[in-house]
């Protein structure tokens, strides 16, 4: 449709259909339950509100899709199409790794590729929005959301929001791009104390220059729409904060697509205490220049009468109106209502052995290697195969997908114990459950009672006769491996936790295990930084599985048995206790830094009990090679404004096998007006390596890498002397020096 077609239409809608298309249902209001007992009565919408609705939430299947756009066309006057929205985060019925594990895999290009698929998936099964990708900055491993995100830095971050974005778009094409919703506008991975929905209080210095970024890039790489988030920024909710809507999102940045609320927002600004009733809460969120009310009746049933006093403006509603119109007419539903979603391409689409192999691969570089004392790990194969005992509640479950992977297929699930029994066979090695993932699992609230949601509980199992099986089974082998971690529903949204450790009953086994003078293997399947000072001596080897998704079991088998040699390196610090975080790499100095870690004067910035930096920094991670990183230099001792600056380091691989490196490049601005961090991520590189090669890796620095954002002068650099380092992780680096004039 033309754009002078659509302001017809516009011009044609009367007020009420106009206000339909800013508001948001879930699919139990198109449903034939009796209006006055279904989730229409509980909501408080009429059916006459149903019929001008703009947008659907969370209804896939492309049979629903079908049932709903028909009735609902076939009631509405101008045969406007509904547009059917759905989180799709990190997979569709085809799973990938939760994207902390994702991000792990410091692949930008391969996660494009992965999202493309993604997209396809799901807009055969009608998702034609996903609310995706959350890219929220995430420093404080007690909040649940952790594993949503890419990681705790902003550049590593935007990498990621950009890649995800396009891969989402892909080609065009209605089969093949699916239009995005980037998230939570802004801030939301920062709630004090770590809290889920907790207040979000920092300054703009630190808001524009570490959480605004990731969020800029997605804008930048065309996302078609963008969420607020739940928290307060300055004092004002996201949903109310015309600065953060109007002011940055559309005027700084030129964002113009519609902005959307998250699940009932606008109603809980009562509840933030900024809006005395629903009148008010939804005059706040259209002055805000918030188009969609996911899930609440405010706009529905408020903005006629906010128009009528003059409060909110006609102007405003056909402003919003238009944005959505125009994200119909893109996804070209005015021509087919379904966009190209049915059962038949469905089945040709969904959980392919192509899918199935990429996320498999993804998977591959997802995992991080941790630990590996006595080079225990790769496990052999063959005539001399060790025998080993896999032993946790993870052993074989299918539960490995994470909390917000709503939507897949866990019969492609490939489980720990079928993976290694194809690799070993099912004599080579034996599993033994052990334990309950957790010892009360009322902490889980409503959600725990929901089979879908679970992992292996014991209920009615005799624990100790439970624990003497496993006991047994390890005695009797020559390795143990540990698959063990959070359940599912510890992390993801509402999943906060003081106590970040592996759950009580694992541990317990875990040191039972160890007691019996067995090599042991540790296999982590969690969803945020653990802390894992209370079990690092209890394992010679540690394997960071994340929630490894569809692919996970045989992508840990993988690793462990050396067919893959591990090249994941941690996006988020992993502290050594709770009372660290919130704890990231990128921190700042002080007037009485201590001068290592564990410093032990007294009046110096510093912990009595426990190390100021993480047990796993960021950037971390292990491989069945050895890496030399040697030799880095500057092309030049200045960098001017309009010039570069190449920074070069010698990569070898000392090892017998080939490996993969991820070279990192970071920066510190030595004396600037602000205080800077001591360190920041700049730059990255994947480098495969064969055996004993040797490889230089060329970074090309300019000015605008150094800049950083005042309020005196926005984003802009100060000229004088720049450390430049260069290295593996953010621990062990190589540094270098430069001016910039």
């Amino acid at each position: 449709m033309k754009q002078s077609e659509l302001v017809d239409l516009l011009g044609r809608m009367t007020l009420r259909e106009k206000i339909g298309q800013l508001v948001q249902l879930d699919g139990g209001c198109f449903g034939t339950d009796a209006v006055a007992v279904g989730p229409r009565a509980k909501l408080g919408v009429t059916q006459e509100d149903v019929d001008v609705c703009g947008s659907v939430l969370n209804v896939l299947g492309a049979e629903e899709v079908h049932r709903i756009q028909d009735a609902y066309l076939e009631r509405s006057r101008l045969k406007i199409p509904l547009v059917f929205m759905a989180d799709v985060i990190y997979g569709y019925q085809t799973c990938y790794p939760i994207p902390l594990g994702l991000g792990a895999t410091w692949d930008p290009e391969l996660i494009r590729e992965d999202y493309n698929l993604i997209a396809e998936e799901a807009v055969a099964d009608g998702c034609m929005v996903t609310f995706s990708p959350p890219v929220d900055v995430v420093r404080d491993a007690r909040w649940g959301r952790c594993l949503e995100m890419p990681g705790e830095d902003p550049y590593l971050s935007s990498r990621f929001a950009r890649a995800m974005v396009e891969g989402f778009k892909g080609d065009g094409t209605p089969q093949k791009s699916l239009a995005s919703c980037v998230k939570h506008f802004a801030g939301y991975g920062a709630p004090e104390a770590g809290r889920e929905y907790n207040t979000v209080d920092m300054s703009e210095w630190r808001l524009r220059n570490e959480y605004l970024p990731p969020y800029r890039a997605a804008v930048e790489a065309g996302c078609d729409l963008v969420m607020t988030s739940f928290n307060t920024i300055d004092g004002i909710p996201a949903t109310a904060n015309r600065w953060l809507m109007h002011d940055v999102l559309r005027d700084e940045w030129g964002f113009d697509g519609p902005i959307i609320t998250d699940y009932a927002a606008i109603d809980e600004l009562r509840a933030h205490g900024v809006a005395a009733n629903r009148r008010e809460a939804a005059k706040l969120a259209m002055n805000a220049t918030v188009d969609i009310d996911m899930k609440t009746p405010c706009y529905a049933h408020e903005l006629e009468a906010l128009i009528e006093t003059g409060e909110v403006s006609l102007e405003q509603i056909d402003t919003a109106c238009m944005r959505v119109l125009e994200l119909k007419n893109r996804l070209g539903l005015f021509e087919d209502p379904y966009r190209t979603c049915s059962p038949e391409r469905r089945t040709e689409v969904t959980c392919t052995p192509e899918r199935l192999e990429s996320a498999r691969k993804t998977c591959d570089e997802a995992l991080v290697l941790l630990k590996n004392e006595g080079g225990l790990l790769p496990l052999t194969t063959g005539g001399n195969a060790p025998c080993v005992a896999l032993i946790g509640p993870y052993a074989n479950s299918r539960d490995i997908i994470g909390m917000w992977a709503i939507h897949a297929d866990k019969t492609h699930s490939v489980t720990l114990a079928e993976a290694f029994a194809e690799v070993l066979g099912d004599d080579g090695f034996a599993w033994a459950q052990g334990c309950p993932t957790l010892d009360d699992y009322s902490e889980l609230g409503e959600f725990g009672k929901i089979p879908a949601f679970g992992a292996p509980t014991g209920e009615g199992a005799d624990l100790e006769t439970m624990a003497a099986e496993a006991l047994e089974l390890a005695a009797s082998s020559d390795v143990v491996v540990m698959a063990l971690g959070e359940h599912m529903l510890q992390s993801g949204e509402g999943g906060a936790r003081t106590d970040i450790t592996i759950p009580a009953p694992q541990k317990r086994l875990l040191k039972r295990v160890r007691a019996l003078g067995k090599p042991v293997v540790l296999v982590l399947f969690n969803g945020r930084p653990l802390s894992l000072t209370d079990v690092i001596d209890d394992c010679d080897a540690i394997v960071e599985a994340w929630f490894p998704g569809t692919a996970g079991g045989r992508s840990v088998a993988d690793v462990l048995f050396g067919t893959v040699n591990p090249s994941g390196r941690l996006t988020v610090s992993f502290p050594h206790n709770v009372g660290q975080e919130p704890l990231y790499y990128a921190q700042f100095s002080t007037g009485r830094p201590a001068k290592t870690s564990t410093h032990s004067g007294r009046f110096v910035s510093r912990y009595m009990d426990c190390p100021n930096d993480a047990m796993f920094p960021f950037g971390y991670g292990l491989s069945y090679h050895t890496a030399r990183y040697d030799n880095l230099r500057l092309s030049a001792d200045e960098l001017t404004a309009d010039g570069v600056l190449e920074v070069s380091i010698d990569v070898t691989n000392e090892g017998d096998i080939a490996g993969t490196e991820v070279v990192q490049l970071y920066i510190h601005d030595k004396v600037a007006t602000r205080v800077r961090p001591m360190l920041e991520l700049r730059d990255f590189a994947r480098v495969e390596l064969a055996p004993r090669e040797r490889r230089t890796v060329t970074f090309i620095l300019r000015e605008e890498a150094l800049r950083f954002w005042t309020p005196e002068h926005g984003w802009a650099s100060e000229p004088g002397a720049f450390e430049v380092m260069a290295g593996p992780n953010s621990r062990d680096l190589l540094v270098g020096e430069f001016e910039l004039v």
